[in-house]
């Protein structure tokens, strides 16, 4: 398990197979500089011949990912900063959008906030039954602005704004799959893993240009991301330095 204090991060290819693995001692959470690593090796494999599809894992077998470091929320002293850190989850997320390879996620634990909107854009996401799911960004006075637009168009708005609104509330693993969230829910990692590296090592066998096609075709329509996940960014970055939240906040300082 990751123990630095800005997280780990391991990128490999292997038969195709390209996989980014990231870990914090937090409960996978992410901080600012973990998040543009992400990205930039999204972008990588992305731009690799020898990768053919790329998964997307953290490290442990609880939590999957805890979402923002408050740690980092809690010192934002700025728009400037705020904008800055949040839109750490918008250059992930149009990374994946952007890549010419299917973004495949395995989800062996709890996601929150920022970690379910990384599950919402990836393109087939594969989970256990301990993969729960919770947006509570409302409940410390910001919201999931930045990655609502990923989880409307993948579970549509009536289902975000329930898990938005409902901001304590842990929905399951197989609520999360009847939405469309997850596409497979399997009892243990292990039944688990036996699937996913089916399904990569078939895709890892396709013509790349079907699959590069076939995923801009499933992502139509969202080419304006760029602009709007900026504008989402600096809302959560204004909203985040409100006496509200900051006082919300507080409650995590250590």
């Amino acid at each position: 398990m990751a123990t630095h204090t800005n997280g780990s991060l391991y990128v490999k290819t292997e038969n195709g197979i390209g996989s980014i693995t990231f870990g914090h001692p937090l409960s996978n959470s992410l901080p600012g500089e973990l998040l543009q690593r992400i990205a930039k090796g999204i972008d990588e494999l992305g731009n690799d011949t020898s990768t053919k599809v790329i998964l997307i894992q953290s490290e442990g077998e609880k939590a999957f990912c805890a979402g923002a470091a408050l740690n980092e929320l809690i010192a934002i002293e700025n728009e400037t900063q705020g904008e800055a850190f949040f839109m750490g989850f918008a250059h992930i997320i149009n990374a994946i959008r952007t890549s010419p390879k299917f973004v495949v996620a395995r989800v062996q634990g709890k996601a929150v906030g920022g970690g379910v909107g990384i599950i919402g854009a990836c393109d087939y996401v594969f989970a256990t039954e301990n993969a729960s799911v919770k947006l509570s960004e409302i409940s410390i006075g910001i919201g999931p602005f930045v990655i609502e637009p990923t989880l409307s168009r993948k579970i549509g708005v009536a289902a975000t704004g329930q898990l938005s609104i409902d901001a304590t509330h842990w929905q399951n693993a197989y609520w999360a799959k009847d939405k469309g969230l997850f596409a497979q829910v399997f009892e243990n990692t292990k039944e688990m893993d036996k699937s996913l590296y089916e399904l990569l090592e078939k895709l890892a066998s396709y013509n790349p240009k079907a699959m590069s096609a076939l995923k801009e075709s499933l992502w139509k329509g969202t080419e304006h991301w760029n602009t709007l996940l900026k504008e989402r960014a600096k809302l959560s970055g204004s909203l985040v330095l409100s006496n509200e939240t900051q006082k919300a906040l507080q409650k995590f300082k250590k």
